[in-house]
């Protein structure tokens, strides 16, 4: 069991903190675009926090926990990737300014950070409590890695959001950003501008990629702590890895397809935890090392075969995947 002291609780949230607000400043005081050296720059940056961390971590509380972070935090990179893919189609659909992408992305993720901290905590306490809690997310974790599967050649259709349609429906909304304002005032009318309307959408994309996210990281660790960083650091970096790869998204055309793997491998992990523990000792289970190792081997193949795919056939695209299938709109198939 990881003991983990409120002191470091409040430093590792403090530092955490103080990322996001830099982050939050550099975005709000220089509105601008983010060339492919800034955006490296910020890429490295990140992964050596979060690495120097880990061996932090590793250090002070084991190989075994340390083990366990890295895993975590490379699961939850992994699907950061996908989170991307939706947020190049909610730019690309909302028309967002390039000179605001970057304060979009930082609200978004500051959204993430949120809904995945209430469900880290929502998720430990029903562990905790019901160990066939682990058969529960071991379920959920397969179901929707047939769904993404299935889905894997299609993008999730952001403008048949509910929560999108509702906003669209009730708000007053501007025709134009006006220098990136959430609200604003036309003719003396208080009005919103579309940026809210991209925030709203990002934040239900969160809400639903925390649904998976969380139950895969309690895949490879039970423990709060090392949920909460895993999440945290491989959130901090989507911003700058937005603008880093977001050119090179289009050739990853088999990434749905892993992560529908990997989901599907934490949770068998999961199943069999629980069938462990409340059935019988005699079932196996899948130590870290191993997830580590499968998870890692899953990513390679997939990243090396899709450039493989994309160098034969250029026309290849990649899709973000989706959970169901929507309906082509007369405007889709115009441009198919």
């Amino acid at each position: 069991m990881l003991e983990i002291s409120t002191l470091t609780w409040l430093m590792t949230i403090g530092v955490i903190v103080a990322l996001l607000a830099l982050d939050l400043i550099l975005a709000a005081a220089r509105p601008h675009r983010v060339g492919f050296k800034e955006a490296t720059a910020w890429s490295v940056f990140y992964v050596l926090v979060a690495v120097a961390f880990g061996v932090w971590f590793a250090m002070a509380y084991g190989g075994d926990f340390g083990t366990q972070y890295f895993a975590g935090y490379i699961v939850e990179k992994s699907l950061s990737v996908d989170n991307l893919f939706v947020f190049v189609i909610i730019m690309t659909t909302f028309a967002v300014p390039e000179e605001h992408q970057h304060k979009v992305l930082t609200f978004g993720i500051i959204l993430a950070l949120i809904m995945r901290a209430i469900f880290i905590a929502l998720g430990a306490t029903l562990l905790s409590l019901f160990s066939f809690m682990f058969l529960v997310f071991g379920l959920l974790l397969i179901y929707t890695a047939v769904q993404l599967f299935r889905h894997r050649d299609e993008d999730p259709d952001v403008e048949d959001n509910p929560v999108v349609r509702t906003a669209r429906r009730l708000l007053p909304i501007t025709d134009d950003y006006v220098d990136g304002k959430l609200v604003t005032r036309v003719d003396g009318r208080r009005m919103v501008t579309p940026m809210l309307i991209v925030l709203i959408a990002i934040g239900s994309i969160d809400l639903l990629f925390a649904l998976d996210s969380i139950p895969a990281v309690f895949g490879v660790t039970s423990e709060a702590y090392i949920v909460f960083v895993a999440n945290a650091f491989a959130l901090l970096g989507l911003r700058a890895l937005y603008f880093l790869v977001k050119g090179l998204l289009d050739r990853l055309v088999y990434l749905s397809t892993g992560l529908a793997i990997i989901l599907a491998f934490i949770g068998v992990k999961l199943i069999l935890h629980w069938a462990h523990e409340d059935i019988s000792t005699a079932v196996p289970e899948i130590s870290t090392p191993v997830s580590l190792g499968v998870i890692i081997g899953i990513l390679v193949i997939v990243t090396v075969a899709s450039l493989v795919k994309t160098r034969n056939d250029p026309t290849a695209t990649a899709h973000a995947g989706s959970l169901k299938a929507h309906k082509t709109r007369p405007a889709d198939q115009e441009r198919g």
